[in-house]
């Protein structure tokens, strides 16, 4: 008879039967401020619900108070500003404990692999690792090259080490940026002993060529995604969730998840 722990249980309310899933992080009120997309976070959360989305990334002050309905709930712990003198450098605002009493059913941290404070964010993520295993919680662990020894945060070789990173120190499940190719990503992936979802960035007007780095990522092996600003900030955001689901789940190409986004954004994408 097969045993389910409590890690299993909780990756099963992110990734669906396929095995993947589209998460959408809202926890950039504390780096950068109330930006478009998340001013008024319930009404955030709510353009998400409706089935495209599987779960969201907040911070614990904002899940205390927003009703995530059918999402997963991920609580970011860790946390910096742009208006700090490191913003590069993520300390721990929460703990594991704390997210269970909020209901989560993950876990989230941040590391700058090539930040002069990167030891600082290593031990975190180990000790978080361990508190995570001790209560069976899914950690997903952000992993991106930043820093003065990293020249390009989208080399391949740079990317690879900070996904194998993260998955060395014990997550779950690794987000981080793509490389450019297919080709490249997919080396990163095979490297990556975890299942990894693929970071967004930040906005960008182009919508296909969005879309298109989407399927290659895919594609390449990733199990989904983990984006913010082109989901949040779209117009409207339920139509590029039903885009990115239409990738992500459903395995369709670039024109047809693009017409989907369009139409969507007419009539609103149907639930």
């Amino acid at each position: 008879m097969r045993i389910y722990m409590g890690k299993e249980r909780r990756l099963r309310r992110i990734f669906r039967e396929d095995g993947k899933a589209v998460i959408v992080p809202m926890d950039h009120g504390v780096t950068t401020g109330p930006i478009e997309g998340i001013i008024d976070m319930q009404r955030a959360v709510d353009n998400l619900k409706g089935g495209y989305v599987d779960a969201v990334v907040l911070h614990k002050g904002v899940a205390k108070h927003v009703e995530s309905g059918n999402l997963a709930l991920i609580v970011h712990l860790s946390g910096s500003t742009i208006r700090g003198t490191d913003p590069n450098w993520k300390v721990c605002i929460s703990s594991v404990e704390e997210a269970l009493l909020l209901g989560a059913d993950a876990v989230s941290v941040h590391v700058n692999l090539g930040a002069e404070r990167e030891h600082s964010m290593l031990r975190k993520l180990g000790k978080v690792a361990d508190t995570c295993d001790r209560w069976q919680v899914p950690l997903l662990a952000m992993m991106y090259p930043r820093g003065p020894k990293i020249p390009s945060e989208y080399d391949p070789e740079a990317v690879a080490h900070a996904a194998r990173l993260g998955a060395e120190l014990g997550a779950d499940v690794v987000k981080t940026v793509y490389t450019g190719s297919r080709e490249s990503f997919r080396s990163v992936v095979e490297a990556c002993p975890v299942p990894i979802v693929l970071a967004g960035g930040p906005k960008t007007p182009d919508v296909k060529s969005f879309l298109n780095m989407v399927h290659e990522a895919v594609e390449a092996g990733a199990q989904g995604v983990s984006i913010g600003r082109n989901v949040f900030q779209a117009n409207p955001p339920r139509a590029m969730a039903y885009a990115l689901y239409s990738i992500v789940h459903e395995g369709v190409g670039v024109e047809e998840a693009y017409r989907r986004f369009v139409e969507a954004s007419k009539r609103g994408a149907p639930r």
